[in-house]
């Protein structure tokens, strides 16, 4: 591991990028908030403000690898010695159990873990911006939090902010019917590392792309490290205007690709040591066979097995694993699964309407329908948690995320919510497949 010369973090003086725009009016950005805008019917944004100038050359590479072996003089690292910075440890968000510790590396993240461990070992100085792309469920936000953990295990004084495209945009949305637009700019430009995810999901909003654009020129010009996240590379990105994608080129692109067979079985067999499960080789690897595209729905189709034995008193093994996947292991072929799909199977499955699972309601009834639909909207489709919460009458990300967490909690502990998850999972792959 290389070692650095630790040193008193001292941003340089801004240059080069100056704000000409005004606040929006409140009624003009209300409808970017996560939910109300049809990005399809928006184009790219006016460039509106002074053009910045280029990005600066990176430094070469001494050693030819991933990792600089070299800072520049003008680039003080942060100093590792410094206490935490008060108040930060709460806003950084970061989930506790995506740790570089806990990723599984192969093909396929290879390189992309190279780099999200070379921006935490050293950060603004070995790749800024970092944007990594892939599709949903392969590990993008697993690397986003643990750069967080990893660089403020090293630098402890380090000023670290997880959000997403949908908090982003609600934060400034807030910030502006609040009249505490200087109070935004202080949380989201007194950073010393911005992390943000599925950054997608800022097309067509003009306002808030114009907001991250300042934020991103803010931190970049004062040499704070930026990583992102999305579902496509810069260049095929829509509804963002080009100086917005000339910028995510600025640093390192990298993506993430479905695991290949030997990293699918490491998976498996890293959930199932941090679950304490018990299960055979030859289990995982049928899993890990049949479960190829989504790591989320790999690690369900393990869990599913799991509390099935659970649940009947049985062991664990092939014969098993083989009825329970039954359904939930179709042909490659198969229709793509939808939120609208999933929805209308939970509200019939329920008695319920489609209005009712979107409601403000918290019956028993509906709640426990609604958390399922949850549930079944993260395993089976590669929606993100904010857009699963849009489906669902508009909720915040957090909400489902306690929902799918509670339902898979549940799911060895109690014969219903086992049922009902695995009725509705049969019943929707069964629709899939007569939608071929």
């Amino acid at each position: 591991m290389h070692t650095y010369e630790a040193h008193p973090y001292k941003a340089p003086e801004p240059s080069g990028f100056a704000e000409v725009s005004t606040t929006p009016p409140l009624h003009e950005v209300e409808a970017e908030r996560v939910g109300l805008t049809d990005t399809a019917s928006h184009h790219a944004t006016t460039d509106s403000y002074v053009a910045a100038p280029e990005a600066p050359a990176a430094v070469p590479n001494a050693g030819g690898g991933i990792f600089p072996d070299q800072l520049p003089a003008d680039q003080a690292m942060p100093d590792p010695s410094a206490p935490p910075a008060a108040g930060w440890e709460s806003s950084a968000r970061l989930n506790q159990n995506y740790t570089f510790d806990t990723f599984v590396i192969g093909q396929s993240n290879r390189f992309a873990h190279a780099a999200a461990f070379a921006v935490s070992e050293s950060p603004a100085n070995a790749y800024n911006p970092l944007f990594i792309y892939g599709d949903s469920g392969l590990g993008k936000t697993h690397l986003l939090h643990a750069i967080g953990h990893y660089a403020k295990h090293l630098y402890p004084s380090l000023r670290v902010r997880y959000v997403n495209s949908e908090e982003f945009t609600n934060d400034f949305i807030n910030s502006i019917r609040d009249d505490e637009g200087s109070s935004f700019k202080q949380i989201y430009r007194n950073v010393d590392m911005l992390l943000i995810d599925d950054i997608q999901f800022l097309a067509g909003k003009e306002h808030t792309q114009e907001e991250f654009f300042h934020t991103f020129n803010a931190l970049h010009n004062h040499q704070k490290q930026v990583v992102i996240t999305s579902d496509l590379p810069p260049k095929q990105l829509t509804g963002f205007a080009e100086r917005m994608r000339s910028r995510f080129e600025w640093g390192l692109i990298t993506d993430v690709q479905p695991p290949e067979l030997e990293t699918r079985i490491a998976i498996l067999r890293k959930k199932a040591q941090s679950e304490s499960l018990n299960v055979p080789d030859d289990v995982m690897e049928y899993i890990a066979s049949h479960i190829t595209a989504n790591i989320r729905e790999l690690e369900g189709a393990l869990i599913r097995v799991t509390a099935f034995a659970s649940l009947n008193k049985q062991q664990v093994d092939l014969s098993l694993a083989e009825v329970v996947l039954k359904d939930l292991i179709t042909d490659a072929g198969g229709a793509e699964i939808t939120a609208a799909q999933v929805l209308a199977t939970t509200a019939a499955y329920f008695d319920v309407s489609i209005d009712d699972l979107r409601s403000k309601s918290r019956t028993r009834t509906l709640t426990n329908a609604r958390q399922i639909a949850m549930y079944l909207l993260r395993e089976l489709t590669d929606m993100s948690l904010p857009r699963i919460g849009q489906e669902l009458g508009g909720r915040d990300h957090t909400t489902v995320m306690h929902a799918v967490r509670k339902v898979s909690a549940q799911m060895p502990e109690r014969h219903v919510t086992f049922n009902q998850v695995t009725e509705l999972t049969n019943k929707i792959k069964q629709d899939q497949r007569q939608n071929r």
